[in-house]
């Protein structure tokens, strides 16, 4: 049977069989597609052809090139991308650089690199694929603020440190030089955008004004 075939009635194929290889192969190839091409210049038809599906299997189960880069993009980040969890060391500059040793490992990633090839290509247009942009960072910041609060807690940052403001200035040299210089990032990178991050989080750059009084 080939991948354009008809499709058995919902429910009737089992966990793991036709149905969840065709959306492997389809989330693969829309990751794919993205990652050379850019959002304004795929299609799903282009999807289609590159997974080996007929396009109406796609149109019946996504409806839209947006929906269905959408639940990629979603589908990556839930299965491949990882952040710390950690109880915590008891050192903030420690789990600060296991951050962004996971998130050096996301923008190496093929789903990263689709996810910020979406939004420099025109992704941002879509409510889908904003929709998981969005979702995806305020995830990382929500696991990102427990190390946080612990920290002021043990007197390692002034209290009203702001998590996000943190999480952003930890990243966003590693995305800027990953993505836009095409710097091969190791993880001796990783560790010198923590130790930054952290040197500047002990001397209060990330207070408010407001907060800080």
């Amino acid at each position: 049977m080939t991948a354009h075939e008809t499709t058995p009635a919902p429910g009737t194929t089992r966990p793991g069989g036709r149905t969840a290889r065709v959306r492997e192969a389809v989330f693969d190839a829309a990751l794919e597609e993205v990652a050379l091409l850019g959002f304004d210049d795929i299609s799903v038809e282009s999807i289609a052809a590159r997974a080996g599906v007929h396009k109406t299997t796609v149109y019946r189960r996504w409806g839209s090139k947006d929906q269905l880069l959408g639940e990629a993009l979603k589908d990556a980040a839930d299965s491949r991308i990882g952040l710390t969890d950690s109880a915590g060391s008891g050192d903030v500059a420690d789990e600060l650089r296991l951050v962004a040793r996971a998130v050096l490992a996301t923008v190496r990633s093929r789903a990263g690199a689709a996810a910020v090839r979406t939004l420099l290509s025109g992704g941002q247009s879509s409510a889908e694929v904003r929709t998981f942009i969005d979702g995806f960072f305020d995830e990382r910041i929500a696991q990102v603020a427990p190390l946080v609060r612990r920290a002021v807690e043990r007197g390692q940052l002034p209290p009203g440190t702001d998590p996000v403001v943190l999480f952003k200035q930890l990243v966003g040299p590693l995305y800027y030089r990953h993505f836009i210089m095409a710097d091969p990032l190791t993880e001796a990178d990783a560790d010198l955008a923590a130790a930054a991050a952290t040197a500047a989080a002990a001397a209060g750059t990330f207070v408010p004004r407001s907060a800080g009084g």
